[in-house]
C-alpha cells in the first residue's frame, strides 16, 4: 500500500488552474522526485498537497486515511513534514528556537530528538543560541529540514531545497537528504536540479505544463534520451 496516493488532483488559485488530473504515490520508505520546467506547477502541486493552494479536484491519502481537506497542521500530526522554498525560517529565532516551532503539533520537543538533529546537522549545535537570519543559505536549509524532522515524520517533502545554493552545498544537502531516506523516512521532492536529484531517487515524475506524467524508475529517466534533450540539454 503507497504511504501517499495522490489521484486525479486539480490545484490552482481560485478559478485558475494550474496542475490538472495528477496522479503520484510514494511507498514506505520511498526515495521519489517531481521535475520539471520553471512555471510547471511543481511548488503549486506541493502546496495545494498542503492546504496552501487551492484544491479544486481529486483526492489525497496517506497512510490509508483520507486527508484531501487536511490543512497543514492536521497534515503535520498525520505523518508529513513540509520544508517549503524560500523564506522557511524565522529569521528573528535563534536556531534552537526555530527547531522548537517545528514541535507546535506536540507536547514539547524531546531532547534526544533535537540532539539527533544536531547529530545530523553538527553546524547547527555549534549555532544553538544564534538567530536564524545570520546564517548562510545552506545552514538555513539544513535548519528547515531539521525543524520538518522534529515531528519524526513518515513522509518529508521539500520544494526546491537545492534553491540558490552554492554547488558544493548542494551536493552537501543532498547527501544529508539521502541518509535520511536511508533511515526509513520517505521523501517527496520537487527540484530544478533534475539530472542530480534523479540520481538518487527511486522514481521521478515530469510536470510540464500543469500536467503531470506518469511515474517512471528514475534511472530510466536518466537514460531516456527524449528527456535527456529535453530538460537535461544533452
Amino acid at each position: 500500500m503507497s504511504l501517499l496516493r495522490v489521484s486525479g488532483f486539480d490545484v490552482g488559485y481560485g478559478e485558475l488552474e494550474i496542475v490538472t488530473d495528477a496522479d503520484l504515490t510514494v511507498a514506505d520508505g520511498e526515495y521519489v522526485t517531481v521535475v520539471g520546467p520553471n512555471g510547471a506547477g511543481k511548488s503549486t502541486l506541493l502546496n495545494g498537497l498542503f492546504g496552501q493552494a487551492d484544491r479544486l479536484g481529486g483526492t489525497v491519502s496517506f497512510d490509508g486515511t483520507d486527508v484531501t481537506d487536511y490543512d497543514t497542521v492536521e497534515l503535520v500530526e498525520a505523518g508529513m513534514g513540509l520544508t517549503p522554498q524560500g523564506e522557511n525560517v524565522f529569521p528573528d529565532l535563534t536556531v534552537r528556537e526555530n527547531l522548537v516551532m517545528g514541535a507546535y503539533t506536540r507536547d514539547g520537543v524531546p531532547s534526544d530528538v533535537v540532539d539527533r538533529i544536531y547529530d545530523r546537522f553538527p553546524i547547527l549545535a555549534d549555532r544553538t543560541a544564534q538567530k536564524a537570519g545570520e546564517l548562510s543559505g545552506g545552514q538555513r536549509q539544513m535548519l528547515a529540514i531539521g525543524r520538518a524532522l522534529v515531528t519524526e515524520p513518515d513522509l518529508l517533502v521539500l520544494d526546491e531545497p537545492s534553491a540558490g545554493l552554492a554547488p558544493d552545498l548542494v551536493q552537501d544537502l543532498f547527501d544529508e537528504i539521502d541518509t535520511i531516506n536511508e533511515h526509513g523516512t520517505a521523501v517527496l521532492v520537487v527540484e530544478q536540479n533534475a539530472e542530480e536529484i534523479l540520481r538518487r531517487a527511486d522514481r521521478g515524475y515530469v510536470l510540464t505544463q500543469g500536467t503531470l506524467g506518469e511515474g517512471r524508475p528514475a534511472e530510466e529517466l536518466l537514460d531516456d534520451e527524449q528527456f535527456r534533450e529535453q530538460f537535461l540539454g544533452a
